[in-house]
């Protein structure tokens, strides 16, 4: 799809290139807020459009009057097209682009504000019904602070021969949070084994019984996640432990913005990452877009 400027100053392409190349500095600018932009986009241009599904991805951004760059956006379906904070009319601009574009939009995610005004207009323009499908927060490591107890035992990188135990605990957590997954576990696992993306916690014999991961560093921050325990193994804090190892590992590498996700609703791991040194950026809203009213 070629680069087409919408009348309302909305860019949009498919060309992952073109896009980093207006928007880049933009994104930069935020490394803690654009972490999904940022670390999405690198992973397009490494592993080619088709990294996250099967249909192109969805790139745009919004052009000022004085030429710079005001928000931008990516869509990679199966998953919730996402944007950075937007006003109220740069939202309205928006819907208006993407409904001349002809553009299905089944999902949205951003801050919490830009979200709500975003499918309260879809929804008028559209007559589709929206679900909040989560609510979530964004957190940023301020200062470190290794769990206590810390239980027994030690981490260490994933290697190939953890490739089954990967893919069967990112089912697991695919499950429970709930979320789409357009390429399944093996091509996920492949990926993290390719650059040590995935710290397990062993107990003392050996035992995998936790692991985190952590996404490349792009533009200075690094996100990590998932976090995955299997269910008869928690409450123990081995989650805390490979945590705040992923955590500290990171930053020895020098990573400038350490970051990760939560479910609001899960209280439990909330009040874990605050006690690790995880601090409040910004809270987000998935929605999820249904069938046309009567």
């Amino acid at each position: 799809m070629a680069p087409d400027t919408h009348a309302s100053g909305w860019q949009f392409t498919s060309d992952v290139n073109e896009f980093l190349a207006r928007a880049g500095d933009f994104l930069r600018s935020r490394p803690d807020l654009h972490t999904v932009h940022l670390t999405v986009t690198e992973q397009l241009r490494r592993r080619g459009p088709r990294a996250y599904g099967d249909a192109p991805p969805l790139l745009g951004h919004l052009v000022r009057e004085d030429g710079s760059v005001g928000a931008a956006l990516l869509h990679t379906p199966p998953f919730s097209l996402r944007t950075t904070r937007l006003t109220a009319d740069q939202t309205e601009t928006l819907v208006t682009g993407l409904l001349d574009l002809g553009h299905p939009v089944t999902g949205f995610a951003s801050e919490t504000a830009t979200a709500e005004v975003f499918v309260a207009a879809w929804e008028r323009r559209t007559g589709m019904s929206a679900r909040l499908g989560e609510r979530q927060r964004l957190y940023r490591l301020d200062e470190l602070t290794d769990p206590s107890p810390m239980p027994e035992g030690r981490a260490r990188i994933a290697g190939e021969a953890d490739r089954e135990l990967l893919i069967r605990w990112y089912g697991g957590f695919v499950e429970d949070a709930g979320v789409h997954d357009g390429r399944g576990g093996g091509d996920w696992a492949d990926f993290r084994l390719s650059y040590g993306g995935v710290t397990l916690w062993e107990t003392p014999d050996g035992t995998p019984v936790s692991m985190a991961g952590v996404t490349p560093t792009v533009g200075g921050q690094a996100r990590i996640g998932p976090v995955y325990t299997p269910p008869e193994l928690r409450g123990r804090g081995y989650a805390g432990a490979v945590t705040a190892q992923v955590s500290r590992v990171a930053l020895a590498e020098g990573v400038g913005e350490l970051l990760l996700f939560t479910d609001l609703a899960n209280p439990t791991s909330n009040a874990l990452y605050q006690r690790l040194g995880y601090r409040e950026v910004a809270d987000l809203a998935v929605y999820d877009f249904g069938e046309r009213t009567l």
